[in-house]
């Protein structure tokens, strides 16, 4: 379990976390989530110790990172896949790991045929690519079969393949009673993968909640529903009391999740429908509702002049 208690970071006039207060629970996988610059890193490093708070407090099952023993076992993490001596084989490099935490040297092994990385076990770190860094990585975290993991874009650089297994992996993990705190700006992968969201902004916890209540809380419910009778259909939903509005392909979209009412009022009417479907906005439209006020750099599309002469080159060239 990671406990964090209004853990404030500062740098100069800067603040990078605010007064930042929620527990990692293990059994689940818990997804820290936030804009650019929102503090996510900050703050993982202030939990292994990496950076200092400026005010509150972090501890890992009770305790502060530095009072653990041997912190590999309690605590595995995958914060920099480039933190690696590249003049070292795959091999020698966990080695040195297992080595200065008291881990037995059979757990290079174990750990470099879980993440695939067997077959080059003997190769330089300097020639690998950066899904493979991400492996050996992530082999590292597993080295001391911790009790906590922490992965900061665990899914960079890796292949769809690569991509499912770290997903299965995160899973197996949290099952096994583990606790499991992961970073990822793709929120297609985080919705299938995290259980329990932790978000914030500009430094500061905006939610603390499972997925399916984010989810709920944040996003947009609506029933989308197509029909011949379209003005007929809209006349009776208004009249029903629920609200709908035309969508671009000519559907409509009821606000809700009345999908079983609107289905019975059609029928009673005798509306012939086409299409009658629940949706759900998905995890990246709720993250970007909540967060649309704690993103610190914004991207504005602007139009391209079109090149002096332009006109004339292409015409040129045409003939």
């Amino acid at each position: 379990m990671i406990e964090l208690d209004g853990l404030t970071k500062r740098y100069g006039e800067k603040v990078a976390v605010d007064g930042l207060t929620c527990t990692v629970r293990p059994g689940i996988v818990t997804g820290f989530l936030g804009p650019n610059g929102a503090g996510k890193s900050t703050t993982m490093r202030m939990i292994l110790g990496l950076d200092h708070p400026t005010a509150g407090d972090v501890r890992i099952d009770g305790v502060r990172y530095a009072e653990l023993a041997d912190p590999l076992t309690y605590v595995g993490a995958l914060l920099d896949a480039k933190a690696v001596h590249g003049g070292r084989s795959a091999y020698h490099h966990l080695l040195c790991l297992a080595q200065s935490n008291g881990i037995p040297e059979r757990r290079v092994g174990e750990v470099l045929e879980t993440v695939g990385l067997m077959a080059v076990a003997r190769q330089k770190a300097k020639g690998f690519s950066y899904g493979m860094g991400q492996r050996l990585g992530i082999a590292a975290a597993l080295l001391g079969d911790p009790r906590i993991l922490m992965f900061d874009e665990p899914v960079n650089g890796l292949d769809p393949e690569g991509i499912h297994w770290i997903r299965n992996l995160m899973k197996s993990l949290a099952a096994q009673g583990r606790t499991v705190f992961v970073s990822s700006h793709l929120m297609s992968e985080m919705a299938l993968t995290a259980d329990h969201l932790i978000v914030i902004g500009q430094g500061r916890l905006l939610a603390d909640m499972s997925m399916a209540d984010f989810i709920r809380q944040h996003a947009r419910s609506y029933v989308r529903v197509r029909s011949p009778q379209r003005e007929r259909l809209l006349d009776a939903l208004h009249e029903a009391g629920i609200a709908a509005s035309a969508a671009p392909d000519g559907a409509l979209e009821a606000e809700g999740d009345e999908a079983e009412r609107i289905g019975e009022l059609a029928a009673g009417q005798g509306i012939v429908l086409h299409e009658l479907s629940p949706r759900q906005a998905s995890l990246e439209e709720a993250f970007m509702r909540l967060t649309a006020g704690s993103v610190e750099y914004h991207a504005h599309q602007e139009a391209v002049p079109e090149p002096e002469g332009w006109g004339a080159g292409w015409q040129g060239c045409a003939r």
